[in-house]
């Protein structure tokens, strides 16, 4: 029963695993090349300042390297949480705001409902219709204030990206201009 969805993961893994061999392959050579730079480095600086000062020089400037890939990397990794937290805000916003509209729409039902099926229920409201007669204007205002606090759906900003033809992996189709 569950051969030909445990088949079809084994593909996809295999395939995904082939990608990551192939591009490592590529990177192999490039890795090896560095090891040979950094060898020929060091034995310049060997002829030029001797054996100690050579591999002290060596080692400052590998750690100089070192310390500005991290401080590269962690203001990346901080640039990627602050904006997490903010896509995350957005989206707490987006569920508090659609799910408080829904329940200032179905409230007043809810209220009228109520009212009606209380005993003496069609008398209260007329009594309260009565009054919210008289006291008109101050129930526009209060409509008015409430219209103001209404949530309103976030619009897309005009640069957004068109993800109508987008691919399920994240890539777009690239325009070639002729």
């Amino acid at each position: 029963m569950f051969a030909g969805l445990i088949n079809q993961a084994k593909s996809a893994v295999s395939h995904v695993v082939m990608e990551y061999v192939a591009r490592a392959s590529v990177a192999v050579p490039f890795v090896i090349a560095l090891g040979f730079a950094l060898a020929a480095i060091a034995v310049t600086l060997v002829e030029r300042f001797g054996y100690i000062a050579g591999y002290w020089i060596m080692a400052g400037g590998l750690a100089a390297i070192g310390v500005i890939a991290a401080i590269a990397v962690s203001a990346k990794e901080h640039k990627e949480e602050v904006a997490d937290q903010q896509a995350e805000e957005t989206d707490n916003r987006s569920v508090i705001s659609g799910a408080t509209a829904q329940a200032m729409a179905q409230a007043p039902l809810a209220l009228l409902g109520a009212l009606f099926s209380a005993p003496g229920g069609a008398t209260s409201v007329l009594k309260i219709a009565r009054i919210l007669g008289r006291n008109l204007p101050m129930v526009l205002l209060l409509a008015m204030i409430g219209a103001l606090f209404w949530p309103t759906a976030a619009k897309a900003p005009d640069d957004a990206i068109d993800q109508s033809n987008a691919k399920p992996n994240g890539f777009h189709p690239v325009e070639t201009y002729h």
